[in-house]
């Protein structure tokens, strides 16, 4: 099963509480994407720094980040898939933040796996596989994944 990293992994790595590379290491198999939102958010992080240095460090953080993964962007399959979790989930009075839907309609839609760190949230997500790569989770540093809600 490939593997979605949401933009939560990625800002654990950039402050040196999470090593990306072994976890992905560990998934030799498995093809590892970025979302076209996971994108947004992290470049969205390089517009808001204040300080010149600060905004190149992010930026340089981001483009390597960028260049490493391939992206999948919002096709038809993930917008139909969007549009039934969020009727789901609103109809069931537990949504989830905006971002992260389209991050988990990805995934269901594709048969992805989400690595966050967000799982609380995500967990109520129908048919999202999420695995806990927050860096207090299980096994220290997550990986766990919990079965579809």
């Amino acid at each position: 099963m490939g593997l979605l990293i949401d933009a939560s992994v990625l800002i654990e790595h950039e402050r040196g509480r999470l090593d990306l590379a072994a976890r992905v290491a560990g998934r030799a198999e498995a093809e590892v994407f970025l979302s076209v939102v996971t994108a947004s958010e992290l470049l969205h992080g390089v517009h808001r720094a204040k300080d010149r240095n600060l905004r190149a460090r992010r930026a340089a953080f981001v483009e390597a980040v960028l260049d490493e993964f391939p992206l999948l962007g919002v096709d038809l399959l993930t917008a139909r898939t969007h549009a039934q979790l969020w009727a789901e989930l609103a109809e069931r009075g537990e949504m989830v933040g905006a971002h992260d839907l389209w991050l988990a309609a990805t995934c269901v839609g594709r048969g992805l796996t989400l690595a966050t760190g967000n799982v609380r949230e995500l967990k109520r997500v129908p048919g999202l596989v999420v695995e806990d790569w927050s860096v207090g989770g299980p096994s220290g540093a997550g990986g766990t994944p919990s079965p579809p809600a």
